[in-house]
């Protein structure tokens, strides 16, 4: 049965493993936790100073593709208030053995404390030489576009091959086809098939897009988007994948917004999650929250959100702060 005191809780990129007690133990590792490709682990040893190392655990079967990782780590005390040790931001180290990556912290720790680890990315070299790239964005979005059949529809967009219908951005009109979009998007099917200026027009007017954002979301549509078009257009990309009814897009977005939660986003996230109905967003959101204790990082934005936000929402929000007080 697993010792409590060594678990790990994660989320997509985030760690936290709390200790209760620790003054007369000299050396302490975590059971193994999921981040990326790799399977992790954190050990707590007491030399001179207490040191903190974090490792991959690796095999004969991935032994040429370490992490190359970008994190930062903080050890949180809750005695004499809420305090942190913030060691210095990691940027791409490859980290292959349990002495790669040893933090010696040389403030005393007794009681309860929480070590933190945020990972901004994790990155595998290429066997061939060539750049690393990213876990969380590689083959995202291309994985299922190496047909003939998709290879001539992006030919047909890029080259306003026969275009029928021409759609009004922000800033600038895109040509397209009424076959395509009516394929994609049973709203826009419901346009071209009933008697809707759209239809008699040949135009429709996207004025809450911006002309990079829409030609994204025609990428989309034509099996032809790129990794960093969908992760810099997510959110309006899910707003149109909303209006539009293309729920294989939606749901994209609903994964994509999971993977890098952290401070700066994730209220906006919350509040996209409730919005647009995506409840495990909702739900890793409030837990990164309130469970791992992010809400303090963030309070004066919180108190603001909170002045703002969906009543209902925030009830939500205060339930599972509840939840988690009740389990202490």
């Amino acid at each position: 049965m697993t010792d409590n005191g060594c678990r790990v809780e994660t989320t997509s990129r985030l760690a936290q493993w709390r200790i209760d007690g620790w003054a007369s133990s000299t050396y302490r590792k975590s059971d193994p936790f999921k981040i990326g490709k790799w399977n992790w682990r954190l050990v707590l040893e007491k030399n001179r100073n207490l040191l903190i190392k974090l490792y991959p655990e690796i095999s004969s079967l991935n032994k040429d593709s370490a992490p190359i990782a970008s994190f930062i780590i903080r050890v949180v005390c809750s005695l004499g208030g809420r305090k942190a040790l913030v060691h210095p931001e990691i940027r791409d180290k490859e980290l292959k053995c349990s002495e790669d990556f040893v933090w010696a912290v040389e403030v005393p720790l007794g009681g309860k404390f929480i070590i933190d680890v945020e990972f901004l990315d994790l990155k595998t070299a290429s066997l061939n030489g060539g750049e690393t790239c990213s876990v969380w964005t590689e083959g995202l979005t291309q994985k299922d576009l190496r047909t003939t059949a998709l290879t001539s529809l992006r030919k047909m967009l890029s080259e306003n091959i026969h275009t029928d219908i021409m759609i009004n951005a922000s800033n600038g009109s895109i040509g397209s086809h009424r076959a395509v979009l009516a394929a994609r998007s049973p709203v826009f099917n419901t346009m071209f098939s009933n008697d809707l200026k759209e239809k008699e027009m040949s135009v429709i007017n996207i004025s809450d897009m911006s002309i990079e954002a829409c030609q994204a979301f025609l990428n989309y549509m034509y099996g032809n988007i790129i990794d960093q078009d969908f992760l810099t257009h997510r959110l309006d990309l899910l707003r149109a994948a909303d209006k539009y009814d293309v729920m294989d897009l939606k749901e994209a977005c609903h994964e994509s917004l999971l993977e890098d939660i952290d401070t700066n986003n994730v209220l906006e996230r919350l509040q996209n999650a409730s919005l647009y109905q995506l409840p495990k967003l909702k739900i890793c959101c409030m837990q990164y929250l309130v469970r791992f204790g992010k809400i303090y990082d963030i309070l004066e934005e919180f108190t603001l959100f909170i002045q703002s936000a969906d009543r209902e929402l925030i009830g939500e929000v205060f339930n599972e702060v509840l939840s988690v007080w009740k389990g202490f």
